[in-house]
């Protein structure tokens, strides 16, 4: 008997890696000299992290905290996207080609990888049609809301594990074999912890959602397995949720984060990155995350798919089911229609502050309901004739296009040539201006990704306490160093510091254990130069940065 061929699944696998490339390909000439031109300081931040699962891997050290960042206080990282569950397989390419390289590639397998796993669990279980599910695969790799977040959020992106979750959920103990799956399972859980713990949540409460959807009898299998699951998972993750809330730069909540819902308009518009997209997307809803944007050819398909499924279909009506509750669910606390704010969303009842929820932004909840679609696609492909027409016209104008994409300048020579050992030294910071912070220095914190977090510098960007212990950008220290920076961004010139300026730079620069501070040897600086020198006098020229010895 021969063999089934497995050409179809490498054309497949091959066109999904093809859309991955067009997605990412402003940065296929020069991927370390692009950065996103939609979202850089996230671009930048992933680069970083990158750079810190290729740091743990050559230095050691404890991979779910930086020292490296926010010096001398550190970064959580678990309490930020460490997404050690890429970076640290990552690392081996990330230390022979630099993070902005490992960047691009890991975009296109995220992408690419999404949808190969989305592809083998529908057809394996779901379907019959390789074709239903190359659709239902290719939706799941490529769909609005994950073209969306390639702008520089690879977290959201980086999905491969959740169709082998939900797949191990629902065939938990149907083989009698509960023991191996509640271990895979386990193993799965922990794995995607390590990349995206808001959409683990979400995948999570889908799951438990389309049990009860299903009418899913709680076979002792199904229980022992979940059980075994839930150890397994429970053992290896225990330490790790402990540091991220209890640990060292822990917070409590994002209170900014709670009240960001989807607009039920977004349902019927395409989105920006492709082919029906635009510009002109953003000037209907504004510059929001596009995580449904299905287009109303879509939209209105998966109605009528849900419709002429529901009697037919178990995985079709689990799927209608979740796709209209987490809809509703999606639009959190605060109602908008077409950006305007019309009065009190769904999740107003809960209390504010509801542990864990108080961390997630409504709107990505969505996520759900693109999970749905795509079942949704992939059954109406399978099972419906007339559906074999429609779903290609109406996936059709979310094909996506290239993302956009800035040049981005190197690191001065100073840094990628090694010169900085001269001046800092094993627990000394280099204090680069200006400083890393959520609104200036993204290059500058892009001079520690691509010296592979050699050295140290202060502030940042990222996620931190603020004095209440809730979460918000940057470091709860706020630098009058930092201050003044941004104000000579305001006002194009250096101000005439008084004593007590100066004595709060120096203050700054001693509690930052500063050996050395350096800024880009350019004249759009000259206001940065004269703001130094008044407190550390005339700068040397190293290279081609100017640098104070504090």
């Amino acid at each position: 008997m021969r063999a089934p061929s497995r050409a179809p699944h490498v054309a497949a696998v091959t066109a999904y890696i093809v859309l991955g490339l067009v997605v990412m390909g402003e940065f296929l000439g020069d991927a370390g000299g692009r950065v996103s031109a939609h979202l850089p300081p996230d671009h930048t931040w992933f680069e970083w992290l990158l750079a810190h699962g290729a740091h743990v891997l050559a230095h050691g050290g404890n991979p779910l905290f930086s020292t490296t960042q926010n010096a001398p206080y550190g970064v959580n990282l678990m309490a930020n996207t460490s997404v050690l569950g890429v970076t640290i397989p990552l690392s081996p390419l990330t230390l022979a080609f630099g993070p902005a390289v490992t960047y691009v590639v890991w975009m296109v397998a995220a992408c690419a990888g999404t949808a190969t796993t989305t592809y083998w669990v529908l057809q394996r279980y779901v379907v019959g049609s390789r074709a239903a599910a190359f659709a239902g695969g290719a939706l799941a790799g490529f769909a609005p809301g994950v073209v969306h977040h390639a702008n520089g959020q690879p977290n959201f992106v980086s999905n491969f594990l959740l169709p082998l979750i939900v797949a191990a959920v629902f065939r938990l103990g149907a083989d009698g074999r509960w023991r191996r799956g509640g271990v895979f399972l386990g193993l799965l859980v922990t794995w995607q912890l390590f990349i995206n713990e808001e959409l683990l949540l979400v995948t999570a409460l889908a799951c438990g959602v389309g049990a009860v959807f299903s009418c899913r009898r709680l076979a002792p299998g199904f229980l022992r397995g979940l059980g075994v699951a839930a150890v397994v998972a429970g053992a290896l993750c225990a330490y790790p949720l402990w540091f991220q809330f209890c640990g060292p730069q822990s917070f409590a909540g994002m209170p900014a984060f709670t009240t960001w819902g989807e607009d039920p308009l977004t349902y019927l518009t395409f989105p920006r990155d492709t082919l029906a997209g635009g510009p002109q997307s953003e000037a209907v809803q504004g510059r929001i995350e596009q995580n449904s944007w299905f287009g109303w050819p879509l939209t209105l398909l998966l109605a009528v798919l849900v419709a002429a499924l529901w009697r037919r279909s178990v995985p079709a009506r689990v799927a209608g089911g979740v796709a209209v509750l987490f809809a509703v669910l999606s639009l959190g606390p605060v109602l908008r229609l077409g950006g305007i704010r019309t009065g009190r969303g769904p999740l107003a009842v809960l209390p504010e502050g509801v542990p864990i929820l108080d961390l997630m932004m409504p709107s990505r909840l969505t996520y759900a309901v693109t999970g749905a679609a795509v079942l949704l696609v992939a059954l109406g492909w399978d099972r419906l004739r007339p559906a074999r027409l429609l779903i290609p016209l109406a996936l059709l104008p979310l094909l996506p296009t290239p993302l956009p994409a800035m040049p981005e300048r190197p690191a001065p020579t100073f840094i990628t040539g090694g010169e900085w050992r001269h001046y800092v030294h094993p627990g000394g910071t280099l204090v680069p201006v200006p400083l890393p912070s959520n609104w200036l220095g993204r290059e500058t914190l892009g001079w520690s990704a691509q010296a592979l977090q050699e050295f140290t510098v202060p502030e940042g960007y990222f996620l931190g306490p603020d004095p209440e212990g809730k979460g918000h950008m940057g470091t709860q220290h706020a630098s009058r160093t930092n201050q003044l920076i941004t104000d000579i961004y305001r006002t194009h010139a250096a101000p005439a510091l008084s004593e007590t300026d100066r004595a709060a730079i120096r203050a700054d620069i001693t509690r930052w254990h500063g050996e050395a501070i350096v800024m880009r040897d350019e004249p759009a600086n000259q206001p940065l130069r004269d703001l130094i020198s008044q407190v550390y006098g005339p700068s040397m020229t190293v290279s081609d940065v100017w640098l104070w010895r504090p």
